[in-house]
Parts: C-alpha cells; sequence; structure tokens
C-alpha cells in the first residue's frame, strides 16, 4: 500500500494565513523526507474551507519545496476553467515539478459555488464531459480543435507540451457510484470516501468499470494492478488514545463547520443530501460513520488494516493536517505515522 497525503487548508482565526501558508510548505517538505507517495490538494471557492482556490499557485510552490513527493490538485474543477488555459497550466506545473504532477478532475460538489460562477449545477456534469475531452485534445496534440456544446476551439497551436507522456495521470474522487463507474470506464485512478460501506460499493462500481475497459490508462507499476484505488481518512496519531482524541476532536468539528459553512449560510437544505456528502458537526458522527481516525500508533494502525482489507485498497490518502489543528500536533501526527504506522502498511 501506498500512502499519500490530502489537504483543504482551511482558514483559521489563531494566526496569519501567510504564516499557515509557511506551515503547510514546511509540513510537504517533511512528508516529502518520510516517504509519502503523494500531497493531493482540494479546490473549493468563496469558503473557509479552501483558501488554495487555485491549485496551480499553490502547487507551484510546493514543487521547489519538496523533491520526490508528487503532486497534483484532486480536484481541478473543469466547469470553472477554460480548457485551454488549464492545460497550458498543467504542462508548467508538470515541467516545474519535474515529472511529479498527478491531475485530479471533477466538476464540483458545491452547487453554491458553482452558482458563484454562474454555472448551472444541472448542467455541471455535461460541461465537465465537455471540458475534460477538450482537455484531453490539448494535452496530447501539437495543434487541436474541439467543437463542442459548451467549448469550441480552432487549430490551435500547442507549444507547451507536459513533460510526462502523453501526460499526467488522471484521478477522480468519488462518492456515488455514477461518478465511480465513470472514472473506471476511463481507466483513472481512483480515491473514495464517506464511511467503509459506502465507499466499498464506490470502489466495486470503479473495479467492474475498469475491468470491463481492461485496465488503467496509464497504469502505474507500483500499485498492484496498475490503477491505484484509494480513501481518504482524516488521521490523528499521538502517543495515547486520549490524546489523540484531544486533538482530532476539535480539528474536526472545525473541519465540519467549514463544509457546512457555505450550506448553513445559505439557509438552504436542499444540499443537505447531494452526493452522499457527510454534514455531521461532531466529532462523535465522525467517528460512529469511521471517518476520522484518532489513536495511538497501535490504534490507528489497526483500523486502516480493517478498512483496507475490507475495501481491497492499494492507497491511502491520510488527511493529517486539517481544521484548526496546531501545526505541532500536526507534525507530530504525522512523525508518529510515518515511524510507526507507515512501515508496516506499505507490506500490506
Amino acid at each position: 500500500m501506498k500512502i499519500g497525503l490530502f489537504d483543504h487548508l482551511e482558514r483559521t482565526i489563531d494566526r496569519p494565513l501567510a504564516t499557515q501558508f509557511d506551515e503547510r510548505l514546511e509540513f510537504a517538505a517533511a512528508a516529502d523526507e518520510a516517504g509519502f507517495y503523494c500531497l493531493h490538494v482540494a479546490e473549493h471557492h468563496s469558503s473557509p474551507l479552501n483558501m488554495t482556490p487555485a491549485p496551480g499557485i499553490w502547487l507551484s510552490a510546493v514543487a521547489r519545496a519538496t523533491k520526490r513527493i508528487r503532486l497534483g490538485p484532486l480536484v481541478y474543477l473543469l466547469t470553472l476553467y477554460s480548457p485551454l488555459r488549464l492545460a497550458e497550466e498543467i504542462c508548467m506545473l508538470d515541467h516545474l515539478s519535474k515529472g511529479r504532477l498527478e491531475v485530479g478532475v471533477g466538476r464540483g460538489v458545491s452547487p453554491f459555488e458553482l452558482n458563484f460562477h454562474k454555472v448551472d449545477p444541472e448542467e455541471s456534469r455535461e460541461i465537465f464531459f465537455d471540458a475534460f475531452d477538450c482537455l484531453n485534445s490539448a494535452l496530447t496534440q501539437d495543434e487541436f480543435s474541439h467543437d463542442g456544446k459548451y467549448f469550441q476551439y480552432s487549430n490551435v497551436p500547442m507549444p507547451l507540451r507536459p513533460l510526462q507522456n502523453p501526460h499526467p495521470a488522471y484521478w477522480y474522487g468519488s462518492s456515488n457510484t455514477i461518478g465511480a463507474a465513470w472514472a473506471g470506464e476511463q481507466g483513472m485512478h481512483f480515491t473514495a470516501n464517506g464511511p467503509p460501506e459506502l465507499a466499498k460499493e464506490n470502489i466495486g462500481a470503479f473495479r467492474t468499470a475498469l475491468a470491463k475497459r481492461g485496465g488503467p490508462a496509464q497504469p502505474k507499476a507500483e500499485f498492484p494492478g496498475g490503477a491505484a484505488i484509494g480513501l481518504l481518512r482524516h488521521i490523528v496519531v499521538a502517543d495515547t488514545d486520549a490524546e489523540a482524541e484531544r486533538i482530532a476532536r476539535p480539528a474536526v468539528e472545525h473541519h465540519a463547520a467549514s463544509l457546512n459553512w457555505l450550506r448553513v449560510r445559505s439557509g438552504s437544505t436542499e444540499f443537505s443530501n447531494r452526493l452522499n456528502v457527510h454534514h455531521g458537526a461532531g466529532f462523535d458522527s465522525w467517528r460512529e460513520k469511521n471517518m476520522v481516525i484518532a489513536g495511538s500508533p497501535e490504534t490507528v494502525r489497526v483500523e486502516i488494516e480493517r478498512q483496507a482489507e475490507m475495501l481491497g485498497l492499494n492507497y491511502l490518502l491520510a488527511y493529517l493536517y486539517f481544521g484548526d489543528m496546531a501545526f505541532s500536533d500536526a507534525k507530530r501526527s504525522m512523525a508518529l505515522f510515518a515511524t510507526e504506522i507507515m512501515p508496516k502498511l506499505v507490506e500490506i
């Protein structure tokens, strides 16, 4: 099993954003030294959930602070981009990172964020498909044309090419079987979220579609079967279970408030059951759903192994720094994870 990291980089009120950026760059450098596989970052807009709404800018800084860890948005919201401009950004990042870029794509889970950008959530799936087809053309041709419903280009030269051939691998994250099956049909790498029972259903849909396709479009030898099949989990490691819960409880509740912020602000209940997103506000509800794992190294390892066996994972996205967690606590948690847990997980 390979181990990656995930991050939103939420707003906190106890320190300036510039300080948070410096802390995250130091955290990424430490993860690089510890041997984590990839740092995946989210893209959200107009929300305290995400202070890196332009992931390409952020990852260009991370690329220069690290040497080996792979990097990538999980995901670029294709509904909000000019595919031509995004293709050029991807090429730049692939070279700046020396070929370490991994490209996650998606349409955007929040109707509020899409509406701010004048994108109709009901059309977002069709826009996403058109943008993805166009992006593929731009990344794989020296000159491309595209005549879709939402995007049209004619004889556009592409002197910028990715460093990786034909382009960085595509990733998709989903909490529903429709998206999971589509990712399998495209031969992407896949990550699931949500309670284990839901994640198992989505991973099953992905595996079925991938097998029918005949395998991943860009196989990775480091993953059995060539495709990464991952799960996101909020993880806090401390010397004791009690200390881990002390750190995790307020961090999870801050994170839950960030996730719910736009929905609460709007006064809308429309989004409450959309796409299987968990809206529980308390730590206990997250722990009951096995979406947060907090404890001593032994406690955390046993629970990760249990879920990995249940789901057939070969990749774990460890969300180790979230909410309003203190930098010192996050560093200690990662150090314990890297030294006490990760060496045993890689043998799975």
